[in-house]
């Protein structure tokens, strides 16, 4: 697969622990001071043990400078899309800009029905999903009223505002063929984790939303690549991917650049946390950027 250019952006994924709330408002002071470019929240509003993701991340655009937030990925059926996109718009204002919007079709649909969610089907699931950014698109133009009639959601001469400062990127957590064409088509990035979908199987997936794109008329590398990683640093031999030290982490990061055309980070450190960070930001990604640069430059 190609490089498709991208700037590299590295950020943080973090666990909303209800238990240590300070915590992980603290992570994501290290992160924002550490220079990373994004801080994510994983979003399973019927967990019980966790915080309200969007109330945590307004807090962290509250308490950081210049990283920038967002869900990973906001559960659209207990959010609705036309709320999600006032939302999304009114922390993108008041954090000065600083807001992506991570978005998924759902997961785990006994919890979700649990709390009063919609119970859909694979296919409905996509359906609403891309249903939902058609609405928030539109409440986030600078049309008077905006009207839409979907089988899962509906506008009837809504008012669209406040708008974003700038464009929010919709970023899919996809894996099935029907959500990576429909990536290709519309979204602004492409969001699998490493644990569902390892490098090996990136290809085939990569060529699928490349092939939507190009279909739907849009330019090559229209879509940013973002991975979340799950791994390890360590100071012995590799035990296989990002389970090793530092110059493992930067050669395999960096094939994923040049060879799978990812150009985005979000690591899921383990333990100990903080250590794993200082390590991911001040050896790990300046090494990636400058090999990376350098390859680009051949």
């Amino acid at each position: 697969m190609p490089d498709y250019g991208h700037e590299l952006l590295f950020g943080s994924f973090l666990t909303p622990d209800a238990g240590q709330f300070e915590r992980v408002v603290g992570l994501a002071k290290l992160s924002d001071d550490l220079g990373f470019d994004l801080v994510t929240v994983q979003d399973h509003p019927y967990q019980a043990k966790f915080l309200e993701t969007w109330t945590l991340l307004s807090v962290i655009a509250a308490s950081t400078t210049r990283v920038r937030v967002a869900p990973n990925v906001a559960s659209l059926p207990l959010r609705p899309p036309a709320v999600l996109a006032k939302s999304a718009a009114t922390l993108d204002l008041l954090s000065d800009g600083r807001v992506d919007l991570g978005l998924g079709a759902g997961a785990i649909w006994p919890a979700i029905d649990a709390y009063g969610g919609p119970r859909r089907t694979p296919g409905e699931a996509v359906t609403a999903l891309e249903e939902a950014i058609t609405v928030m698109r539109l409440l986030w133009s600078d049309e008077r009223s905006v009207r839409f009639a979907g089988g899962h959601y509906r506008l009837h001469g809504a008012h669209p505002g406040p708008r974003p400062s700038r464009p929010i990127g919709v970023w899919i957590g996809a894996y099935g063929p029907r959500m990576l064409d429909l990536t290709g088509r519309l979204a602004d990035g492409w969001l699998p984790s490493s644990s569902f979908l390892p490098p090996d199987k990136l290809p085939d997936a990569q060529r699928r939303i490349d092939d939507a794109a190009a279909a739907a008329g849009r330019a090559e590398g229209a879509v940013r690549r973002i991975y979340n990683i799950n791994g390890e640093i360590t100071g012995g031999e590799s035990r296989g991917f990002l389970q090793g030290p530092t110059g493992r982490w930067v050669d395999e990061l960096t094939a994923l650049v040049l060879d799978e055309g990812m150009d985005t980070f979000i690591l899921w450190a383990g333990a100990p946390r903080r250590q794993q960070m200082e390590t991911f930001a001040h050896e790990v990604a300046p090494a990636v950027i400058a090999a990376v640069d350098t390859a680009r430059s051949r």
